[in-house]
This record gives structure tokens, sequence and C-alpha cells, in this order.
């Protein structure tokens, strides 16, 4: 240890300028904890505040879907271009190497399959898993207007508290309950009411029309989801608009990986969500991406 004669007085006090306490750059988080604000700034670009997350969880209620029959040889690849990878605890154990720092958010509701009522889920996966597989954000299936809309709230509220006591956050998933019209008013009741019960970040559909009053009502970040699979250029656009009317980002998956160019297909997402490409450009983009990945690929005769 030094000796009480190496050690000086403190001079640098820098009395002329007071400490700064910025507020933290995601909406509606400021005031949570900072190990709930380090993963968050591991799912969103600090930068540009949005994120590209990329979903592979389907397995958990529909089996191997096209376009995700081998992990090992279709999505890994992705894994460098993509900002959050979002899939089941199972494929995460299995096929994704540890050495891999891509931020994960963990698909932690479950209990039926696509032959059966998919309202009717439960927590499926324990908080203290989720600890051990130093995940970012767990991630909830919420069926407002569903036949088991209320567990399924509730299975929501439950991992909010349960990951507030840890410092994971929530991302609450709406999915379209059977009776309700998929427009903007009712995704401003069902992202609304997750950010009520205390979602983090919450990840929905868009919609042509109204889609801004669904980012403007809800306070907490909205994360787009893609959807079925369309045409390239299309899902382009639905990604421009949504992050252009108050989406922080997008959530795809089929889009991506169903896409004849996966990974050409990513990057072009990543230049309209960060970089505010317009979906034409970024559809050259992926085109031009496509051609040399096509080129690269053809062995020489």
């Amino acid at each position: 240890m030094p000796d009480m004669e190496d050690l000086r007085e403190a001079e640098k006090f820098h009395l002329d300028t007071p400490q700064q306490t910025p507020g933290f750059f995601l909406k509606g988080s400021n005031g949570l904890d900072w190990g709930m604000k380090n993963r968050l700034s591991r799912i969103f670009n600090p930068n540009t505040g949005r994120t590209v997350m990329l979903a592979i969880d389907h397995g958990y209620f529909q089996g191997p879907t096209t376009g995700l029959e081998r992990i090992d040889l279709d999505i890994l690849p992705l894994l460098q271009h993509a900002d959050t990878l979002m899939l089941t605890r199972g494929i995460l154990r299995s096929l994704i190497p540890p050495s891999n720092t891509i931020p994960i958010v963990l698909r932690v509701s479950g209990g039926t399959s696509i032959l059966k009522e998919l309202s009717n889920e439960e927590i499926a996966v324990d908080i203290e898993d989720s600890i051990r597989l130093n995940v970012c954000a767990m991630a909830v299936q919420v069926f407002i207007g569903g036949e088991y809309e209320r567990q399924s709230i509730i299975n929501m509220t439950r991992m909010v508290d349960l990951g507030t006591r840890y410092g994971i956050p929530t991302l609450a998933v709406t999915a379209v309950g059977k009776d309700m019209a998929r427009d903007a008013r009712y995704f401003r009741l069902a992202t609304r009411i997750c950010a009520e019960l205390g979602a983090h970040y919450i990840k929905t559909y868009y919609v042509e029309k109204g889609f801004e009053t669904v980012t403007a009502s809800c306070p907490v970040p909205i994360v787009m989801a893609g959807g079925k699979k369309i045409p390239e250029l299309n899902a382009l656009t639905m990604a421009y608009n949504a992050v252009q009317q108050g989406a922080a980002g997008v959530d795809m998956g089929r889009n991506i990986f169903q896409s004849e160019a996966p990974t050409a297909m990513l990057q072009a997402i990543k230049a309209v969500v960060h970089e505010n490409e317009t979906p034409q450009k970024a559809f050259d983009l992926y085109m031009t991406l496509k051609k040399e990945s096509s080129s690269q690929n053809t062995p020489e005769g």
C-alpha cells in the first residue's frame, strides 16, 4: 500500500463545471435502474435510439417454420448484421455460440401450439433461467381481446415484477385478438394497456392509417413487428413508414429469413432504420448485395 507521504492533496475539483445528469436516450425509460438502462442500451443503438431485432422464436408454437429448418446454417451467418436476436432458450443453448455477443431477447411465454387456442399461454421460463442466460430482455405475448386475455396480461405483469427485481426489461408482444379489428384504435388500446401495466417496450404491428397515433399515445418505445412475408420493397417501405411515424425500430423474422437474400435484406432494413434511407434506395442496396452474394457463390467454370 502507498505511504501516507505519497498521497497528494486533490486539486482538480472543477468547481466552475457543475456535474451533468443527462436524461436517458430512450423514451419513457429515464426512471429505470442502471442495469435496466444498460440492457436497453444494448438492444437499442444509443446513437439512433432504434433497433433492428431479428426474430426466430416462431418454432415455440409452430415448429420448424420455413427458413428456420436449419438455424445453424441459415441464421448464424445473419447475427453479425442484427442489433438483437429474439429466440427461445432451447435454440439459444443448443445452437447460438456463447462467444457471440449479440444481445438476446428471450421468449418466456408459451404453452400452446397452432393446433390449439394460442392465447392460452402461461409463463414458461423461470426468471432464474433468464439470469443464467444473461439475456437483455424477456418477451411475453399479450392477447388483448383474446379468449385468455386476462391470463396473458397477468403473465406480463408477473415478468415485469420479476424482471424489475433483477434489472431485466420486459417486452410485451401484442397479438391481435380474434374479435378485434386490426386498426390503429385496437393497437392504441393494446399498447397502452401493456405500457400502463409496466412493459418496458412493446412490439406491435404497423397499420397504414393512424400508426403515428399508436406511437404517440404509448409512453414507452414501440418496435414494429414484421409479420408475414411480403415483397422486399413492401417490407422496406413498411419499416421506413413505421420509424418515420415514431417506432423505435423493427423486429423482423419472416421478411428476413424467408427472403431470397436474407443477409442483403437485413442490411437494407438496417439502412432504413438507422440511416433513414428511403425504401427505394434501400431496395437498390438489397439488389446490389444480393447480386454480389450470388456472384460469390457461383462456382467457377
